[in-house]
């Protein structure tokens, strides 16, 4: 845990606006995600406000990067789902796409877990003001630069052992 958080602490976030073409393709991503019984249960709040954005870095120890990023998106499930496990279960998928287009749109990014503990789910809650019906999942700041592939690939074929 302490290795990605300490690369992503010294990445330079962008000073330009993260166009809103990305931001849809990142969402639309994350919606794609296969869901257990088709029931797509998630909502996402796309922060770009400045006072909200560093609220949502108080939630968390690991959050602090939030304030100073462009944009943030958070992530919510709907309370209505028939079993609640995998709605947590969907989102977490739903997530891993998001991060993996926000990659491929060139843009850094971090999953900050908010779930399963109560109190930061609530405090998500109550910042984003969401209805009753949702549950604060997690917090997803991004707009600063990828890693290059070369220093994603961390490939260490010595870790390998075979039979």
């Amino acid at each position: 845990m302490n290795s990605i958080y300490h690369r992503i602490s010294v990445r330079k976030y962008t000073d330009q606006p993260v166009e809103k073409e990305k931001i849809q393709a990142i969402l639309r991503a994350a919606m794609q995600a296969p869901s257990a019984a088709n029931q797509q249960p998630w909502e996402f709040y796309v922060v770009t406000d400045k006072s909200k954005l560093e609220a949502l870095s108080a939630i968390s120890p690991y959050a602090g990067m939030v304030k100073d990023a462009p944009v943030a998106i958070v992530a919510a499930y709907r309370k209505e789902c028939r079993i609640p496990a995998y709605a947590q279960i969907d989102l977490s998928i739903a997530m891993e796409n998001l991060w993996l287009e926000t990659d491929a749109q060139g843009l850094g990014g971090v999953w900050l877990g908010i779930a399963p503990i109560e109190e930061r789910m609530t405090a998500l809650e109550t910042i984003m003001d969401m209805p009753d019906s949702l549950r604060g999942f997690a917090v997803f700041p991004f707009g600063y630069p990828a890693e290059s592939r070369q220093q994603q690939d961390r490939f260490d074929e010595s870790r390998i052992h075979w039979d």
